[in-house]
Order: C-alpha cells, then sequence, then structure tokens
C-alpha cells in the first residue's frame, strides 16, 4: 500500500498491531491518505479513459471499501471512483479523538475531499455512509455533483425488529457482552449471520465472495478496536437520530441540492422500505429506485442495476456522452426490456424516468428481479 503526498498520518497508525494484508481485488489500488486526526485508506479503479469525473463510496457500519468494489468496476468507464475507509473500519485506523458521530465521518469525507482537490464529485453512500453523505451534500454542496444514497440510515420512528439487535449496540455493556457470548463463533458463522441480515437473498453470494468475507472477518477480528469502532458509530448513529433543528438528518436532507437517486431494497431488514417515500418527498430532486428482492446492500446485490440506474442519473444531468446503452431519458415514462433479473447476469429491468407533467413518474418491470423507479419533483 503506498503513501501520498498529503500530511502525514498520525501517530495512532504506528502502534497497531500486523493483521493480515487487506484484500484489493485485480485492477484496485490501495493508499494511505493521513489528514489532521485521522488516516483514511482510500481503494480506487484507474478509470477507462482520462476526463471522467471523479465519484467517492462511502460504506455502512461494519463495512468497507471493498462493499463497492463489484459497482466501482461497472462504472470505471463513466466516473473516477474512489471509495473510502471511514476511520476505525476496513484498513482505516481509528480516529486519534475516539469520536465516530456521523458529524465525525462527515467531517472526515469533506476534509479528504477538501485535501484531495477531487470535489465537486459523484457521492455515493450507504447504510451509516447515506447518512453521513447527506449531511456533507447539506453542509458543502460545493463538493457534490449528485448523491446516490443506498438503503440511507436516516431516522425512522418505527424501527424494525431485525433493526432492534445492530442498534442495540449502542447501548453501554452490550457490545461487551455480545463478544462475550459470541467468543466460539466461528468466522464462517459470524459472515453468515451478516450476509442473513444484508441480502434479501444470501443464495446470490458466491463460493468466492463468501471466502472473501470470511478471510475480511478473520482479520477484523484481530484488531483491538474492532469493537470499539462498531459500537462507537452506532452509538453516533442513534445519537444523530435524536438531533433537532438544523441538525436534524431529514431537515438536512431537505436542504441538499444535488441529483439524488434513493435506493431501496424490498427485503432490507435494516432499514424499513417504507422510507422510501418519505426520501422521494424529502429530497428536492429526487429520483426513486426500489428493488423487491434486495436487502440493505443493493450495489453487492445488484450492480449492473444499481449501475443503470446510475448512469440514467449521469445522462439526465448531461454529464455522459458514453451511455448509449441506457437510452434517453426525457418527459415521460420508458421502461426497458426484462433482463436475467436475480439470477445477476445481465442486466435486471428497470424503469428510466424523466419528469411527468405531475412530477412524478414511474417504470416498472416484471420478472424476479423486478425493479422499480421513480422521479419525485419537488
Amino acid at each position: 500500500m503506498s503513501s501520498t503526498e498529503l500530511p502525514s498520518a498520525p501517530a495512532t497508525a504506528n502502534v497497531l498491531p500486523k493483521v493480515a494484508t487487506v484484500r484489493v481485488a485485480e485492477g484496485e489500488r490501495l493508499r494511505s491518505v493521513g489528514l489532521p486526526g485521522i488516516t483514511l485508506t482510500v481503494r480506487s479503479r484507474p478509470p477507462a479513459r482520462e476526463g471522467l469525473p471523479p465519484a467517492l463510496y462511502v460504506h455502512g457500519l461494519g463495512g468497507s471499501s471493498q462493499n463497492w468494489s463489484a459497482l466501482m468496476e461497472r462504472l470505471e468507464g463513466y466516473v473516477d471512483g474512489e471509495a473510502v475507509d471511514l476511520p476505525g473500519f476496513g484498513d482505516s485506523p481509528p480516529p486519534d479523538d475516539g469520536d465516530y458521530s456521523i458529524t465525525a465521518h462527515a467531517r472526515a469525507v469533506i476534509r479528504y475531499l477538501d485535501a484531495s482537490g477531487r470535489g465537486p464529485v459523484h457521492l455515493f453512500g450507504n447504510s451509516l455512509g447515506g447518512a453521513v453523505t447527506t449531511r456533507v451534500a447539506a453542509v458543502r454542496p460545493d463538493l457534490v455533483r449528485t448523491l446516490t444514497l443506498v438503503s440511507p440510515a436516516l431516522p425512522e420512528i418505527r424501527v424494525q425488529r431485525t433493526a432492534v439487535p445492530t442498534a442495540l449496540l449502542a447501548v453501554p455493556g452490550v457490545t461487551g457482552l455480545f463478544a462475550r457470548l459470541s467468543r466460539g463463533w466461528t468466522a464462517e458463522q459470524r459472515v453468515r449471520g451478516v450476509m442473513h441480515l444484508c441480502y434479501g437473498d444470501p443464495e446470490r453470494v458466491t463460493p468466492e465472495a463468501f471466502r472473501n468475507a470470511v478471510e475480511e472477518m478473520e482479520r477484523r477480528l484481530q484488531l483491538p478496536y474492532f469493537w470499539d469502532a462498531m459500537t462507537r458509530s452506532a452509538r453516533g448513529l442513534v445519537n444523530a437520530y435524536t438531533l433537532g433543528g438544523q441538525h436534524a438528518l431529514w431537515r438536512q436532507a431537505e436542504r441538499v441540492l444535488a441529483p439524488t437517486l434513493l435506493i431501496y431494497g424490498g427485503r432490507d431488514q435494516l432499514v424499513g422500505h417504507r422510507m422510501c417515500r418519505r426520501a422521494a418527498r424529502t429530497f428536492r430532486d429526487s429520483r426513486l429506485l426500489s428493488l423487491p428482492e434486495a436487502g440493505h446492500v443493493a450495489m453487492m446485490e445488484y450492480p449492473e442495476v444499481v449501475g443503470r440506474a446510475f448512469r440514467e442519473l449521469l445522462a439526465e444531468a448531461g454529464e455522459s456522452a458514453a451511455v448509449g446503452s441506457v437510452g434517453s431519458v426525457g418527459s415521460g415514462l420508458r421502461a426497458t426490456g426484462a433482463g436475467e433479473g436475480a439470477t445477476g447476469g445481465d442486466e435486471s429491468a428497470i424503469g428510466a424516468v424523466g419528469r411527468g407533467a405531475d412530477g412524478a413518474g414511474r417504470g416498472v418491470a416484471g420478472g424476479e428481479g423486478e425493479a422499480v423507479t421513480e422521479n419525485a419533483g419537488s
């Protein structure tokens, strides 16, 4: 892993134990970026050609930049993509101040974009990363071209029962208790549990992907700060849910100016699918993609579909001249034909929607990988 010319890494990076090397997929690169108070690991893929607009991907709670590898590969001909490991996750060491709040994570993203000079970027966020990137887009609109949110962790009044155990990580003492109770679990058992929680259909995970996930889980469990980062980030997310006034996440969502693509899974056990309607009403320039068979990580389950929806967004924003396979986007409604759907081979069917007379449209295509796209105007 190479270093950059940005400010040097803080001392915390030098006292961490040596663990297994983080996996780097073919065509990817990792580098370490030192910033005031934090060190970030950044995963990237060389763009297919020069001059492509920059993109930045931000993972969710317990995830890492690897969560975006499949989507990054599919979009390398459209954006110059980088995925960041938030402080304490992936290969990034903990922050010097131990602050894992949504504000601190957003500050880390902003510091990186300011230091690298890559902004404005096409910004992506999943789950916790969706809350983080919503805050970034609200407070620093100059850094964001478009915003793509996959199951963003925005406040819910009625939390799903399946999400309660994750939320309980924020309660003092619960993480330690869980760590003791699960001490005898193998990495394979832990990964299967995570996949059953996060995937709409865990059978979609290939044997290779499962082995890679087990290897990464074994690596993370060797990190002395693994549970602390999980606990403090979960607590930071819960605390963000309780904030009012201008710092409330839904209030900040109202302030986002960038064209926004919202992606929700019908089988999501962590973020209620019902929240997609509120999100579509709240983000002032939004398009909604609902994937009935997807879970919490649609960019990993259906990367072709998510990539195609983003390319539609690019085309509508006039930022891509190479989206011929997507088709035109204009007023009214257009639905594409169905692909192989949930088998994950070809692109599943999605509807490409422009603005109708009432500010909203819908495209629906059937099949196992059915997807619904909406464009909710302000």
